[in-house]
């Protein structure tokens, strides 16, 4: 069994969740490799629903080894939060979970600073989740920030957390005029999460070495999404992380020769939540009727996401930049109903039809979506077991979008549920094209 990477190529939102959940059945280990609680992956199982944020979807899988990697920033009050529902819920967390001692904590501060800087004058807003990520992603970088391994020599601990409250007070009432946070409660809490979490933690860079070495087939779960990587998406209003399969061996300790595939999930259409460019976003009631249909709404803040047409130029750029071998399509069924679907295939800009991915957020706000549009079909297709079950018009519009893509489709979801997928014959999506 080959080693495949799971990640979106758009804004968010593309299903990965279900796909990693369906997948994870056929592999050894799944691995969490960057962002933190900000991720929200989605699972329906028999009509129950799960949404985790840190912890990887294999996690619903029994018997499945699941690790959140060094590259993941840990909100570890989430954390406990998620595993204490998912024990009430009948599964088995603490023998299946493997926390890195590499990963950095996410404190209350980082949380703060967060709320508090997003659109302080001078700098756009970007619309953040508030969880914390880009400050603590930032302390990593200048190297204050506290790793879980660090948590577990107490004199230590204390140290270093008073270093860094003292510090972050002072920013937070010089800078800002918030009240300061008060030490000990914090120091406290986290000694108690860190007792919780303890029989999890470990040298997960040793361990899955150690697993691929012996063979272990292994799924990398990547949350966020491609547009949103810190270098390749939108900036600045991306996420703080590599999102992208750059990310996955920085953020697991494995080399990158350990991922055989990739496979890129995206959206029918397009969504995104919160601030910047996007291209193709439909306002009024086309937009508002994707919305509703697809349920659009964030699994980690309840946003409503911006919804617009399928966006050929920048997934062609998520492919190229991930290395994408198959495409898992989701949520065609959500575009049952309509009588003229659109598909973006270039940007006019300043006069000329390009097909690039602008770098510049500026130059990618001023861009006008160029569409193929193809007919839309009436039928309800949640109950299709095959393509053969699809209307003819519901596979016209897969087959046009792998042409504008350049890769093939492997599978497409059909509706919410673990089992509202179709596998299509002949696209191994776990092996090399």
């Amino acid at each position: 069994m080959s080693n495949v990477c799971v990640l979106g190529l758009q804004w968010g939102d593309e299903g990965k969740g279900k796909l990693v959940d369906i997948l994870s059945e056929e592999f050894d280990l799944v691995l969490r490799y960057q962002g933190g609680g900000n991720a929200g992956h989605t699972v329906v199982i028999g009509g129950e629903k799960f949404v985790l944020h840190l912890i990887p979807s294999g996690i619903l899988r029994p018997g499945k080894q699941c690790v959140i990697g060094n590259g993941v920033v840990i909100d570890l009050e989430t954390l406990v939060e998620e595993m204490d529902d998912l024990l009430r819920r009948g599964f088995e967390v603490t023998s299946q979970l493997l926390v890195s001692d590499r990963a950095h904590v996410v404190f209350p501060y980082h949380k703060l600073l967060d709320r508090l800087g997003d659109g302080l004058t001078g700098k756009p807003r970007l619309g953040t989740t508030g969880r914390g990520i880009g400050p603590c992603y930032a302390d990593k970088m200048s190297r204050e920030g506290i790793r879980i391994g660090e948590l577990y020599d107490r004199s230590h601990f204390r140290q270093r957390l008073e270093e860094v409250v003292d510090l972050k007070n002072r920013l937070l009432t010089a800078v800002y005029g918030a009240q300061s946070l008060k030490f000990e409660p914090m120091y406290e809490a986290y000694c108690g999460y860190a007792e919780r979490i303890e029989p999890c933690v470990c040298d997960t860079v040793e361990f899955l070495n150690r697993q691929a070495a012996e063979g272990k087939s292994m799924l990398f779960e990547g949350a966020q999404a491609a547009l949103l990587d810190i270098d390749f998406g939108t900036y600045p209003y991306t996420t703080s992380s590599n999102t992208t399969t750059c990310g996955a061996s920085a953020g697991t300790g494995l080399s990158p020769r350990q991922i055989d595939s990739v496979i890129g999930v995206a959206k029918a259409y397009t969504t995104r939540v919160g601030e910047g460019p996007f291209p193709t976003e439909l306002h009024g009631p086309e937009g508002d009727r994707l919305r509703e249909q697809g349920d659009e709404y964030g699994a980690t803040t309840g946003r409503p996401r911006r919804c617009g047409w399928f966006d050929a130029v920048a997934v062609r750029h998520a492919i190229r930049v991930c290395g994408v071998d198959s495409i898992a399509l989701t949520k065609l069924d959500v575009l049952g109903g309509q009588e003229k679907l659109h598909a973006c295939t270039g940007y006019r800009l300043d006069g000329n039809v390009v097909g690039r991915f602008p770098a510049d957020a500026r130059e990618l706000e001023r861009v006008e979506p160029v569409y193929e549009t193809l007919d839309g079909w009436e039928e309800d297709i949640g109950d299709a077991q095959c393509a053969e079950d699809l209307p003819t018009n519901a596979m016209v519009y897969v087959e046009a979008l792998e042409d504008l893509l350049g890769v093939p489709v492997s599978s497409i979801g059909v509706g919410s549920d673990r089992e509202q997928i179709i596998r299509r014959s002949g696209v191994n999506a776990l092996s090399k094209s």
